[in-house]
């Protein structure tokens, strides 16, 4: 009897189990890559909450100075300049030195600083009268897109 060959063919791809098994790795590692970019979103949202914090309580220390002696402090400028730290050690020399306010803890015990400021000297925050004689405290390193101003 002749011999009767059958070929055989092999089929090459993934078996289900095989897929399943990357699907479920991407999917883990794209969870991990959005809660790390979550994560970094909800820090800045926090951090801009502290800061719209700090620029409310600059705000109300100018205008309970400005109760008490008739008037604004004569340093703060009329273009946008950021804030000294006044604590005694900064050099204020180019930025706004709001002293009167930490001197004696009578309206802030220290000025506040912005949570991601670099500034030897500078507190991150930023301020400046308008025309119309009102204040503006700006926090210029808000994060997230978000523009954070207090005008009184």
């Amino acid at each position: 009897m002749p011999k009767v060959s059958i070929a055989r063919h092999k089929h090459s791809g993934f078996t289900l189990v095989e897929l399943l098994v990357v699907i479920t790795i991407i999917g883990i590692l794209a969870g991990i890559t959005l809660s790390v970019i979550n994560y970094n979103v909800h820090l800045g949202n926090s951090r801009n909450t502290k800061r719209r914090l700090e620029l409310h309580t600059i705000s109300i220390a100018i205008y309970q100075y400005a109760t008490d002696t008739g008037q604004l402090p004569v340093s703060i400028p009329d273009t946008e300049t950021e804030i000294c730290k006044s604590d005694g050690i900064a050099n204020c020399a180019g930025l706004v030195d709001l002293t009167v306010l930490t001197a004696n803890t009578k309206y802030l015990i220290s000025m506040p600083v912005d949570p991601k400021s670099e500034s030897q000297d500078g507190t991150g925050y930023s301020i400046y009268r308008t025309p119309a004689d009102r204040v503006t405290v700006t926090a210029p390193l808000a994060e997230n897109g978000i523009v954070i101003t207090v005008t009184r």
